[in-house]
């Protein structure tokens, strides 16, 4: 149980920016950079951020839907990036995705047979009535029944529907399955079945989940850890009990304090975080954060921060947390 199912080391992913005539790269987005968190056998693994701040590009990454600018990620031993097509053809069987939209990702145009069916068809060679019977098991595990094989996507709500992309991720019995924002389309009632069913399917079958969201509700309910993201870089990574008790750095605790709980009064007692997230093109010098941080430093503006331990199993990348331990004062 121990076993680390996935490591991400250094990962980075730069798009260009063109412009001018003849067209040339004049610059770089660095949607994720240098990013390095480990994840075992069986964890569910929160990646948490506002929007643009690189968690979807980390998991296209991570799948190789992108090409990495550089670094590694290690599956079962083996680096994705240096995989051949047959490699990685085997591997795929193993690792899945969730998309954030199941009515954008299901083709509408398909029944629901074709839709879950379709990984079966094309990795396992299946009689029609072995392929029909595998579709209807797979639907029942979600909590659909096997009637519905010969409908639409559009005929379901879209709860039901993320059940079927649920569906079709499990086909071919993978031992990786990444969510990305699975629970922000559909709505509170069906959040919450949807929820209940990961989590019984992760024990079920022993599976590892990256659970990419917003939503710091849902990660909490979920993630063994989490790692929190700014402008391509983690800023905050750990045991989640850890970081939702004690979060040290301050985009986490700007995050935290901006999130109803059982003693928030109304909506004036909600601190919401100042400002926008910068352009990925023009990244603030230092810590990317230092603009919107009340409590920055001078340093903050010229250095990058660098990762403090702050126990085993929780590291933040704050000035003040290192002379924090240092016990030097932190204005």
């Amino acid at each position: 149980m121990n076993q680390a199912a996935l490591a991400i080391k250094n990962l980075k992913k730069y798009f260009p920016v063109y412009s001018g005539f003849p067209s040339r790269v004049r610059g770089w987005i660095k949607a994720v950079d240098g990013v390095t968190l480990n994840i075992k056998r069986g964890e569910t693994l929160g990646v948490v951020g506002e929007s643009g701040c690189g968690k979807s590009t980390l998991v296209n990454t991570i799948l190789r839907l992108e090409k990495p600018t550089s670094g590694e990620v290690i599956l079962e031993a083996k680096d994705v990036f240096h995989l051949n097509k047959k490699e990685m053809f085997l591997l795929r069987k193993k690792i899945q995705i969730v998309f954030q939209d199941p009515f954008w990702s299901l083709n509408p145009r398909w029944l629901i047979k074709d839709i879950v069916g379709e990984p079966l068809r094309v990795h396992l060679n299946l009689s029609l009535g072995e392929l029909l019977s595998k579709v209807e098991k797979l639907l029942e595990t979600v909590g659909i029944p096997k009637t519905s094989l010969y409908k639409y996507p559009h005929e379901f709500s879209a709860g039901v529907r993320q059940r079927i992309a649920i569906a079709r991720a499990l086909a071919l019995e993978p031992d990786f399955v990444i969510f990305d924002e699975p629970t922000s389309s559909i709505d509170v009632f069906s959040q919450s079945q949807v929820l209940e069913l990961l989590e019984k399917l992760k024990k079920e079958f022993n599976l590892t989940y990256i659970l990419i969201s917003h939503d710091l509700s849902v990660v909490k309910s979920m993630a063994d850890k989490i790692a929190i993201m700014y402008l391509g870089k983690v800023v905050e990574y750990g045991s989640a009990k850890e970081v939702f008790k004690n979060p040290a750095h301050p985009y986490t605790n700007a995050l935290f304090k901006a999130i109803p709980n059982a003693d928030t009064k109304d909506i004036n007692s909600i601190i919401a975080l100042e400002g926008e997230v910068p352009s990925a093109i023009n990244i603030p010098s230092g810590c990317r954060f230092h603009t919107r941080c009340p409590v920055a430093l001078e340093i903050c503006h010229k250095k990058e921060p660098p990762i403090v331990k702050l126990s085993k199993e929780h590291e933040a990348a704050c000035f003040l947390l290192e002379k924090s331990k240092k016990g030097e004062s932190l204005l």
